[in-house]
Order: C-alpha cells, then structure tokens, then sequence
C-alpha cells in the first residue's frame, strides 16, 4: 500500500505539474487551443518570412533568452527588435523549418499561462555547402521552448520566449550567417 500512495503523490508534486502542465478542465479548453495555435502560428509565420504574422502574437515588450544558441544574457527588448533580428538572419537564400509538440500549459491566474514544448528546427542555405563555408548546407537544432502568454485585449499574447537547446547538428556558419 506505501507504494501506491507513493505514486499518488508523485503524480501531483511539483515535477509533475512541470512535465504535465495543469489538467485540461472545460475553463481551459478554449485558452489552451489558442495559446497552442498561436505558438504553432509563430513558427509557421517565420518559416513562411511572414514577419506581420509573426509580429502580432507578441506583446510590445518581451522578454527573451535564446543563450543556449547565442551566448549572452536574457534580455527584454521590443517585440519589433526581435521580429527585426529573425527576419535580417533569416534573409534571402536561408530556409527554416520549425517543429513543435508535446505542449504543456500551466495557469497563473485567468490571465497568465506558460507554454512548455519540444522543439525541433533546422536552417538551410545553400552557400554553406561551399568548402569555404563549412562544405554543409544544414544547421539543426533540438530543444524546449517556453512561451509566456498573457491575456490582453487583443487576446493571448507572448510576453516571453525561451529556448534551452539540448543538441545540435551541422553547420554553425549555417546557423550564424544571415542569409543574402
């Protein structure tokens, strides 16, 4: 019997709630779906250089931190400075490819939520097949992203965005030269 009791609280501790998200309740169908569509959105938005689609699911300030790729520290900077600096590296010859799942969603309040998911993307550019380039025309990355949402009167929005990479692969000159 001390084993199942064991589980039952394993199941509703704090690790738990961070691999699982909060219970999908009829409340929170609705804000779940949307929060879900609008990060799927983004990703599709920036593979497609759609940087308007892109640019409207973000609050006017957020905070980022993508030093698991770049270095540096997290930082709040205008949305528009981010859209800016995706759309100048993601330029020209360079493709993206963005892929989500296994999303989790907890509540802070009616108003607040953070979306937890795996993420996968990969960049290609043709002139980094060049032997002078690295002789490789893919950089790809796997990791977890974390969206903060905020309700606003526009709706959900992202008011921060992380990306904790786990592994890489390929070309880093792929991964670090805007595309021309």
């Amino acid at each position: 019997m001390k084993h199942v009791i064991f589980a039952i609280v394993s199941l509703t501790g704090p690790a738990f709630a961070d691999t699982a998200g909060d219970p999908v309740t009829q409340e929170t169908l609705l804000d779940r779906a949307e929060m879900t569509r609008i990060a799927d959105t983004i990703d599709a938005a920036v593979d497609a250089k759609d940087w308007a689609t892109a640019r409207a699911f973000f609050t006017q300030e957020i905070t980022v931190d993508f030093t698991s790729l770049v270095g540096g520290d997290p930082a709040t900077i205008p949305a528009d400075g981010l859209i800016a600096g995706w759309s100048a590296n993601l330029a020209g010859e360079k493709e993206s490819f963005h892929l989500r799942g296994n999303h989790r969603i907890s509540f802070d309040g009616a108003d607040a939520a953070i979306l937890k998911s795996h993420g996968y993307a990969w960049n290609r550019m043709a002139s980094g097949a060049l032997p002078e380039n690295g002789g490789e025309a893919l950089w790809e990355v796997w990791g977890t992203y974390e969206h903060g949402f905020e309700r606003t009167a526009d709706g959900w929005r992202v008011n921060a965005m992380s990306f904790t990479a786990t592994a890489e692969r390929g070309n880093v000159y792929v991964r670090n030269t805007p595309g021309s």
